[in-house]
């Protein structure tokens, strides 16, 4: 299939993806990902292994568009959780420490 990643056209297949990322080891995911075999990567780093190019050059939207046309399985950013704050009693107890022993 025909891909154009940062301005490059590109014939990617499947097989080929599979064949470049064969013992790659996977880097933090931090943003976008792309889920080839059994291992998640992030989307920056497929780009890079399978097309050759600096990450600079590219967007990781890019990168997954392409990866699901192919059929990988892709993920958006992690959605990360606010920090629950804590309750007024939670404070308190914190600000006054523990008992001292006897």
């Amino acid at each position: 299939m025909r891909c154009v990643i940062a301005r490059f056209p590109f014939d990617l297949t499947k097989s080929g993806v599979l064949a470049s990322m064969k013992g790659v080891t996977p880097e933090l995911v931090t943003g976008e990902s792309v889920i080839i075999g059994r291992r998640q990567y992030p989307a920056k780093q497929v780009g890079e292994v399978i097309t050759g190019q600096d990450r600079r050059d590219f967007t990781a939207g890019e990168v997954t568009r392409a990866m699901t046309r192919l059929g990988f399985t892709c993920r958006a950013l992690p959605e990360i959780s606010p920090a629950r704050g804590l309750t007024p009693l939670e404070e308190a107890s914190a600000q006054l420490g523990t008992p001292a022993p006897r």
